[in-house]
């Protein structure tokens, strides 16, 4: 699979300050990737370094396997990561021609991404009639008039209403569905639970987790168990090689696991120990509990 972008122990510092800590990431051409995390945790500066607008203080990055320069590589590239910046007393189809203009790019492309922003009806209006999902939507129309390789996103749905966070989600799906490989960076796990396919968790510039968004939580299990002697059943646990720790919730012993462990398997250990359980159900982490896990622990 064609790699657009590689990131090889990227480091950015402002001063005392650690932005960005080893963050590396390979993007292949046809997926989604979200960089998530809260605010302050390296998410912009990673994507600024990468589009040449913050220098990095070490580190490599490449674009299209590096087989051409950082300026050349970006005209194969469409990004926001700003907020919306057109002239207000213009259309939407004038800001558009403008910026083809500014780009050497053909007119013919204007009409087709204003239809595919779901903004044909309103080729005419001006910008500063526009909501703000409105405003994002001829953004992203902007980015796409090269036809770029990738598409990157920073906060796209931040500070939209439900209605137009919906709408540029969609739009993301669609841009994805015709073969744009797409970076966003998000504070927002349900965005990235809804429109990624891969994931890079950030905490104060360190890579936390780095895969795909389905494999967060598919490796991640634990037992919830309950019998007559808890005290017995948590003594056993904690000699068993396979668990990492246990808690206790709502009368229930929750445990959590370093290695594989089937509940067949689990369940005849403990009664091999004389206990007998009256409850035993295999759990799942949630995506957001392992998102919450990860930030809040490390």
């Amino acid at each position: 699979m064609k790699t657009i972008l590689s990131i090889k122990n990227l480091n950015k510092r402002f001063g005392s300050l650690q932005a960005v800590k080893n963050v590396s990431l390979d993007i292949q051409k046809g997926n989604v990737y979200g960089i998530l995390g809260p605010n302050g945790s390296g998410k912009s500066t990673t994507l600024g370094i990468v589009l040449n607008v913050v220098n990095k203080t070490s580190g490599e990055y490449s674009w299209f396997g590096g087989t051409m320069q950082t300026h050349e590589a970006l005209k194969k590239v469409g990004a926001i990561i700003e907020r919306p910046n057109f002239y207000p007393y213009m259309t939407a189809r004038e800001n558009l021609e403008l910026v083809c203009k500014i780009k050497g790019i053909n007119n013919v492309k204007v009409h087709e991404k204003l239809e595919l922003v779901g903004l044909l009806e309103r080729e005419n209006s001006k910008f500063s009639t526009f909501s703000l999902g409105m405003k994002q939507r001829l953004a992203i129309a902007s980015a796409l008039l090269n036809d770029p390789e990738i598409l990157i996103l920073d906060e796209p749905t931040n500070g939209l209403d439900p209605q137009g966070i919906h709408q540029i989600r969609d739009i993301i799906k669609l841009i994805a569905s015709q073969g744009t490989t797409i970076l966003l960076a998000s504070h927002l796990l349900d965005e990235v639970e809804k429109v990624c396919s891969h994931v890079l968790i950030l905490r104060k510039g360190e890579v936390l987790y780095s895969g795909r968004v389905d494999g967060m939580s598919s490796n991640e299990g634990f037992f919830e168990l309950q019998c007559e002697d808890s005290s017995n059943l948590k003594a056993a646990l904690l000699q068993h090689p396979a668990v990492d720790k246990i808690t206790e919730e709502n009368g229930k012993v929750l445990v959590y696991l370093k290695t594989p462990l089937e509940a067949s398997k689990l369940n005849r250990y403990l009664f091999e120990k004389n206990i007998s359980l009256n409850h035993l159900v295999k759990r799942k982490n949630s995506l957001e509990e392992q998102f919450l896990e990860l930030t809040n622990n490390k």
